[in-house]
């Protein structure tokens, strides 16, 4: 059975890198020794290696081994290799070219739809774990041969969530703005779930559970969008 994290971010705050979240981390990874972590989509123009050093330092704390993806992308079928495998944030549209560019994306769905592959994923690694990656707030830098994600999820994700700003005098789009317009085209049929910082889903044995202590705003096509909390039963979206 399919066992998937899917953060918001990294970082809140005033905290180092995946510190917020450590007891979750620590019962998600119980048990596992190595895993493999996949850089590319590069945050603040950090390389690879530099990226998955960064990763490897936080690992290293819970005696978890880090290999970087980089290392493997000649041979995508290694993936299977290992029991786990997490996605950091960055950039999205750099992230799925590079999956694409690396034929890693139906190795990584089948792996965890599988449930031979527990999978995480941070911002841009979240956002590409729904069915598309239009609901990003990323930059569209490089244009990937499809916008098509890994699927693990039947909906998108908006990571970084915020909420409109009432009081705010610029009167820019708002992320609910954004998603309604997502869902203007008659094609984009499936919910988007946006998660705020600090927050993101646990799915495993058969549930999905929000983490982090804070609801999520859920969105659905001609509905008034709406929340959830992490008392309350996932909808079925």
């Amino acid at each position: 059975m399919s066992k998937i994290l899917l953060l918001s971010t990294s970082s809140v705050h005033g905290a180092p890198y995946l510190e917020y979240c450590t007891p979750l981390l620590e019962k998600y990874y119980q048990g596992i020794k190595e895993l493999l972590f996949i850089p590319y989509a590069r945050p603040s123009g950090l390389s690879w290696e530099e990226y998955t050093a960064k990763c490897a330092a936080r690992f290293r704390k819970m005696n978890i081994s880090v290999v970087g993806a980089h290392h493997i992308e000649n041979n995508p079928e290694r993936i299977k290799d290992f029991g786990a495998v997490f996605i950091g944030g960055g950039n999205t549209f750099l992230l799925l070219n590079d999956l694409y560019k690396y034929s890693m994306i139906d190795v990584i769905s089948k792996s965890v739809g599988s449930g031979d592959l527990q999978y995480m994923g941070t911002s841009a690694g979240s956002n590409i774990g729904g069915l598309t990656i239009n609901t990003t707030n990323d930059m569209p830098i490089i244009y990937p041969p499809s916008f098509t994600a890994l699927a693990l999820v039947n909906y998108n994700l908006n990571p970084h969530y915020i909420d409109p700003d009432l009081g705010s005098k610029h009167m820019g789009e708002s992320r609910q703005t954004r998603i309604a317009e997502f869902h203007s085209q008659e094609n984009n049929t499936q919910a988007v779930v946006g998660l705020r910082e600090g927050s993101g889903l646990l799915i495993q044995d058969g549930k999905t559970m929000l983490t982090g202590g804070l609801s999520a705003r859920i969105f659905e096509p001609s509905k008034k969008p709406y929340e959830i909390s992490p008392t309350d039963d996932f909808p079925k979206i």
